[in-house]
């Protein structure tokens, strides 16, 4: 049995010595037949741990004690395995997964508990489900059950979170060892073709959507209904007409409030929540309706770590109705990126490069954070990155290790609409098209080139340019002494700017190839703003001040 040393039950230590024959009455006392007992799954528990003991001895009567522990489980979940009162009771589990154990077929039994609801905020569940399931070869469905479970912040969610991040490096030793054992001789070696495709056209997001459907259904807070939204007022209504309005999704009443922004493919609105003025969500509406942001959103969930995860935006549910689809998203107050470059610009002034430089490691680090773990943003510009403020002050600290001390964003990426899933498609893939935005399609895009992570460094390039110059980047190319020729931006740089610091960030960004991660080119640039910016602890107290400004200008505005 796969489970059986994972899965130890414990007897209360009270109800142990109150069964004790010490304990026993006199035999000079007439007793009356016993109440029911209040635990009455006790018993079982008590003949569970004496069968498992004796298996723990020796295989002398192992085929016994197997028949005697599969009946006495299989009774238990049969009298009280949907029994309210155990609902939440973790020995209950332990019993359900030894009833799955006993039964060989634990998809049965994960099925049942999924159907009654019962154990889907225990983190024990999905680890006891995979490990099933990896025993028996089942690989990909393993994995796919600890993403569930993360995605539903299963407790303990750090034990989930490791056990995960141990299947996955065991995975790659296996991969690693099969593929060394499947080599062939140097000679015999074929080069595969490139895999090249539209990671936007209607066929490919058909496709994934199909991929992803069973997927789609175990994240918590998906909610899908066939039918057409039948609310009292049409939620493709103008603006006008929604605010003060409210809307009834799952059993929660929003009041429309406002609209931070309207995109090209969704309306967002932000709303209160059941008459809490202080309790705000965005709500994303699209038509036709469009699930896969949600999927983006729980990937993020299941691969982020808990410190990064702040960066890149939350979703707690999504409702797809058979005409529109809502997605309701946290909101944040103190606007975009975008905003902040057109509050100086007003004021017919270029943002100070402290706060270029330091914005800038912000979104180096997001990108580092997304591309180690396979995920491309695909919309990387200045109005889908909300401005966050730390609760306290920056000190040089702050920029001195590698990884965050602690959750102090200064930006956090939404809108995961055109988010690419490197995970869904064959390795070495590349793509084609046009991300269509104006003056953020990627060098490969405009010279019609293969392309993977550019799309979002040079998003990032053209965002560190408007924070400089103010105005959005043109780029040109520049001859090389070898006769080559490199990509950099027509716009000179002040002399009074740290000049070396932004000519690397760009050449390297502007003319980086499709091939592999480009994690650790990304934490290499980060790294030197980092230093540069703790070389000086001026500079610091500096960013400090033009952050306090700029919180008040905009709350004011």
């Amino acid at each position: 049995m796969v489970l059986l040393e994972r899965s130890p039950l414990v007897v209360p230590e009270a109800a142990a010595a109150a069964s004790s024959p010490l304990r026993r009455p006199s035999p000079r006392v007439l007793r009356e037949v016993p109440p029911p007992p209040l635990d009455p799954i006790l018993p079982y528990l008590r003949s569970i741990n004496k069968v498992m003991d004796e298996l723990r001895t020796g295989p002398k009567f192992e085929a016994a004690a197997f028949d005697r522990l599969k009946i006495c489980v299989m009774e238990c979940i049969d009298k009280y395995g949907d029994d309210y009162q155990y609902s939440t009771d973790p020995r209950l589990l332990k019993i359900w997964i030894l009833y799955a154990d006993a039964i060989g077929d634990f998809d049965k039994a994960y099925k049942q508990l999924e159907e009654k609801r019962m154990f889907l905020e225990h983190a024990l569940l999905y680890d006891a489900y995979a490990l099933f399931l990896f025993s028996k070869g089942k690989v990909l469905e393993a994995g796919k059950v600890y993403e569930v479970g993360i995605s539903r912040k299963a407790e303990p969610l750090d034990h989930l979170k490791k056990m995960h991040t141990i299947f996955l490096k065991h995975l790659e030793k296996i991969v690693e060892e099969a593929d060394a054992d499947a080599l062939p001789k140097p000679s015999k070696i074929q080069k595969k073709e490139p895999i090249f495709l539209d990671p936007w056209s209607e066929s490919t997001m058909n496709n994934l959507l199909e991929n992803i459907n069973v997927d789609l259904k175990k994240f918590s807070g998906y909610h899908k209904s066939n039918k057409v939204y039948h609310g009292k007022v049409p939620l493709t209504s103008p603006q006008n007409v929604l605010r003060n309005k409210v809307i009834e999704l799952g059993g929660r009443k929003y009041q429309i409030k406002g609209s931070p922004g309207t995109g090209a493919f969704a309306k967002v609105y932000k709303a209160s929540v059941d008459g809490n003025t202080e309790d705000l969500v965005a709500l994303k509406i699209q038509k036709p309706p469009f699930p896969w942001e949600f999927y983006m959103y729980r990937q993020l969930d299941t691969r982020i770590s808990d410190i990064e995860r702040p960066s890149f935006g939350y979703t707690h549910e999504v409702h797809v109705y058979a005409d529109i689809s809502v997605l309701v998203c946290d909101y944040l107050p103190y606007g975009t990126l975008l905003d902040v470059i057109n509050s100086h610009l007003v004021l017919e002034r270029h943002m100070d490069e402290v706060l270029c430089i330091y914005y800038t490691i912000e979104m180096l680090r997001m990108l580092e954070t997304l591309h180690s773990v396979g995920i491309i943003h695909g919309d990387f510009k200045p109005d889908n990155m909300l401005v966050c403020y730390p609760s306290g002050e920056i000190t040089d600290e702050t920029f001195k290790g590698e990884t965050r001390s602690e959750r102090n964003q200064g930006l956090c990426l939404v809108d995961w609409g055109r988010g690419i899933d490197l995970k869904l498609f064959p390795a070495g893939t590349e793509f084609y098209g046009d991300c269509r935005t104006s003056g953020f399609s990627c060098v490969e895009m405009q010279e019609q080139r293969a392309w993977t992570f550019q799309a979002d460094t040079y998003g990032l390039c053209v965002i560190a340019h408007m924070m400089l110059h103010g105005t959005q980047m043109s780029i040109e190319k520049a001859p090389r002494p070898d006769g080559s020729y490199m990509y950099q931006p027509k716009s000179p740089f002040k002399r009074y700017w740290n000049v070396e610091l932004w000519k690397d960030l760009f050449s390297t960004l502007l003319n980086a190839t499709s091939n592999g991660s480009d994690a650790a080119v990304l934490r290499s640039l980060r790294m030197s703003f980092q230093e540069y910016l703790c070389s000086n602890r001026q500079l610091v107290g500096k960013l400090n001040q033009q952050l306090a400004k700029q919180k008040t200008s905009l709350c004011l505005s």
